[in-house]
């Protein structure tokens, strides 16, 4: 299980934040940042074996956009790599916004989540004491 986790990044234009909070064997996180942070989606996300059958750890996802939010890019990302690596149940609610977003922002931003889910909770430990191995 997870501690209360805070992350968050410096992009060159605004930030991304990333908060974690258990809930029983579960995980609820919020993600915010750009101009207005806001609630422009929610995807929950369910642990399930791959369907390869090769014994790995996959996920079943449901999600519900707001009309004409993009929000749902970083939510399912940070959904699904939180549920594959906890095998637990998921829930991820946020968004970003900046107004006329360049493909170099929206690089940024996708690239500082990566690394968020990849590199800070690796280093973040569990409640148990032990770092766990990132699956993203």
């Amino acid at each position: 299980m997870i501690a209360e986790t805070h992350l968050r990044r410096e992009l060159s234009f605004s930030f991304l934040q990333l908060d974690l909070y258990p809930v029983g064997e579960d995980i609820a996180a919020l993600l915010s940042g750009g101009a207005r942070p806001h609630i422009g989606c929610t995807v929950i996300a369910l642990p399930r074996p791959s369907l390869t059958g090769d014994g790995s750890a996959s996920c079943t996802s449901s999600v519900v956009n707001l009309t004409g939010h993009k929000d749902e890019a970083l939510c399912r990302r940070a959904a699904e790599a939180l549920c594959k690596r906890y095998g637990v149940t998921v829930t991820c609610s946020g968004g970003f916004h900046k107004d006329r977003m360049t493909p170099g922002e929206i690089r940024e931003v996708l690239d500082a989540l990566r690394e968020m889910l990849e590199q800070d909770l690796v280093a973040t430990p569990d409640t148990d004491g032990r770092a766990s191995p990132c699956i993203c």
